[in-house]
């Protein structure tokens, strides 16, 4: 009968004012009207009639019903009053043929305070309703720049599209991520059966989740698109209750990495790890050969940022002679997904997994995930996974260099320079170049070109010879299909051919030695002893992963300035010191002032002296769309785009 229901929502109701006042928490629903201006709340703009999630729903407009119900919604009023009459009719009439007049509501922050219908919302949050009909008016905030307001203006945006209040995320980026993970564009609208589709979906993975309303170490928005990242949307199709439980406990380091202000620890030095117990490495039995993979998206023959890795590997193969067994996958990506090579490697005996690309990262992830006893690396940067780590090389070091090199001989004409894709790192190189180059002569611009964009290599040369540039910094590897073996690094090119000056170089191979020997000697395993972040290597000419090679061509003068600068970079000189300015004349940071490792990874502006822009996602070429889907910086990142 209608009058027990309300008696006992009026019990949970007095059982809510307990809680709370055991908590020193104030007990009755919040009002809209005691934390902002009258002036504020008349500038809110109608929204229109639609579906809002109960959950949301947290008080009231004004003052007038606010001690009438608990914090919960629950009734408060005796059952013999004509408060309690009402409600016990808004029962009868929600049983009955349903609850169909909409309420009114403000919205603030995504959340709803309720002006007119504040009993029908009692009812309808007593029998569990996930949505309640209303009319909605929304307060904007404030645009002061706090962390709170970024992300509710990151939500909006998600929501002109979707029309969704949930799911909700603790940073502005997860909103655009989970619309690209989707794989939809950044402004597309999502129709009626998408919006249905996925809120299904996350009701479902909310109730294996976080069940019965229990709380959970990260909210339901953050595991759930931690949850996609690893094992895609549709995987959650078909799934237990249980089996979605058992997945998450597999990923509930990354989902636990995803609340990080700042998720990610940069080694920038093989000597930044850890040193085993020099006792226990003495009684410690000799190691078993270990069988370590490479996995390629290209071959060395297509793609020389391949045949570089594959040098790399030979070199760890001589080194270590019996103590390992190599073996490379090639063309991991020519399925689509790279998932079923990683495993057949796996399903080979291989322990340790290097992927190569950065668009074998989405696999790696999984792989990782799922074969917790296998080590997975990914060549890649500024990515923050818990599971998996991965490298790279400070080439900017290089890249500054080779800039003054070509600073110095260049004379009074520009120099020409041709990026692949707009990802971290790459456009590092690109100022570090331009600020060695305006170092040595600071009349000298740098025109910019990117192969990924409106043809290859070639058409990136000719757009910068049409402009009468003979100066350029071309590709930084080569492939064995490579007809002219001088064709990269920085080279004079002009009808009679090319002649090479400087070129710079990738040694993988003391890479992979330093990290296997550290998986191998236990300090791998050792560095996330007290650390809950990712962690990337990032080393440099310090380390002796990266160098520059000098040709004979070069005046001896030159060749000197690059032994010195060399020299000073290795001893801790900054590239990246101020003054700095930007493209539009702005200044980046001020004298004596060097920007952070982490600045220089996600830099997405240019120097002054660099005529091009970072191109837009949909100017890449295919190769160019996947790799930034991944690693890009704005504005070349679908999801980043407004």
């Amino acid at each position: 009968m209608p009058e027990s229901y309300y008696k006992e929502a009026l019990k949970l109701g007095q059982r809510e004012v307990r809680a709370c006042a055991s908590r020193g928490e104030h007990p009755y629903l919040p009002q809209l009207d005691d934390f902002l201006p009258a002036e504020r709340i008349n500038k809110g703009t109608s929204v229109g009639l639609q579906w809002i999630p109960t959950e949301l729903i947290v008080g009231t407009k004004n003052a007038g019903r606010a001690n009438a119900f608990a914090r919960n919604f629950m009734p408060l009023l005796g059952d013999s009053s004509e408060f309690a009459s009402k409600w016990t009719s808004l029962c009868e009439a929600h049983i009955e043929e349903g609850i169909r007049d909409p309420v009114l509501c403000y919205e603030y922050m995504n959340r709803f305070y309720v002006e007119e219908g504040n009993k029908r919302v009692s009812v309808l949050k007593y029998f569990g309703a996930p949505t309640i009909y209303a009319k909605v008016i929304r307060i904007m905030p404030e645009q002061n720049g706090s962390k709170e307001v970024e992300l509710y203006n990151a939500y909006l945006e998600f929501n002109r599209c979707s029309r969704m209040h949930l799911p909700e995320f603790s940073k502005p980026s997860s909103y655009s991520k989970l619309q690209h993970l989707l794989g939809k564009e950044p402004d597309e609208i999502w129709t009626d059966d998408e919006r249905k589709d996925f809120m299904a979906v996350y009701h479902y993975f909310r109730e294996a989740y976080a069940p019965n309303g229990n709380k959970a170490d990260a909210s339901v928005g953050d595991a759930l698109l931690v949850y996609i990242e690893v094992y895609g949307y549709q995987d959650l199709r078909g799934k237990s209750a249980a089996e979605i439980k058992k997945a998450v406990a597999k990923v509930r380091e990354e989902i636990s990495l995803h609340r990080e202000e700042v998720p990610i620890e940069i080694k920038t030095d093989p000597n930044d790890e850890k040193q085993p117990n020099a006792l226990l490495s003495i009684l410690k039995p000799e190691p078993k050969p270990i069988k370590v993979a490479f996995i390629h998206d290209k071959t060395p023959v297509t793609s020389g940022w391949t045949y570089g890795h594959e040098r790399g590997r030979a070199h760890v193969e001589r080194v270590f002679g019996g103590e390992i067994e190599t073996s490379a996958y090639y063309n991991a990506l020519d399925d689509g997904d790279a998932s079923e090579e990683i495993e057949t490697a796996i399903a080979d005996g291989n322990s340790v997994i290097f992927t190569t690309s950065p668009r074998l990262l989405a696999a790696s992830l999984r792989a990782a995930v799922e074969h917790p006893k296998v080590t997975v690396l990914n060549c890649s940067l500024n990515t923050s996974h818990r599971y998996i780590r991965t490298y790279y090389a400070r080439m900017y070091e290089v890249k500054f260099i080779i800039g003054a090199i070509a600073g110095a001989m260049a004379q009074s004409n520009d120099v020409g320079y041709i990026c692949d894709y707009p990802i971290f790192g790459q456009v590092a190189g690109i100022n570090a170049f331009a600020l060695g180059v305006q170092m040595v002569n600071p009349l000298v611009k740098v025109r910019l070109e990117w192969s990924s964009v409106g043809g290859g290599l070639e058409d990136a040369t000719k757009r910068l010879r049409d402009r009468g540039v003979k100066l350029i910094s071309t590709q930084d590897t080569r492939s064995l299909s490579s007809k002219n073996r001088s064709g990269f690094g920085l080279a004079i090119i002009n009808e009679n051919g090319e002649t090479p000056l400087a070129r710079p170089m990738w040694m993988w191979g003391r890479y992979y030695e330093a990290m296997i020997r550290s998986i191998r000697d236990g300090t791998f395993k050792t560095e996330y002893e007290g650390s809950s972040r990712a962690l990337n290597y990032y080393w440099g000419l310090s380390s002796g992963v990266i160098d520059v090679e000098c040709f004979d061509v070069l005046p001896e003068s030159v060749r000197r300035l690059a032994a010195l600068l060399k020299d000073s970079i290795c001893r801790g000189v900054e590239p990246f010191c101020g003054p700095l300015f930007n493209q539009e004349g702005e200044s980046v940071i001020g004298e004596e002032q060097s920007l952070t490792l982490e600045q220089i990874i996600n830099m997405d502006w240019l120097v002054e002296n660099v005529v091009g822009a970072i191109p837009k996602y949909d100017e890449l070429d295919e190769t160019g769309k996947a790799t930034a889907d991944v690693v890009g910086v704005e504005p070349s990142t679908k999801e980043k785009q407004s």
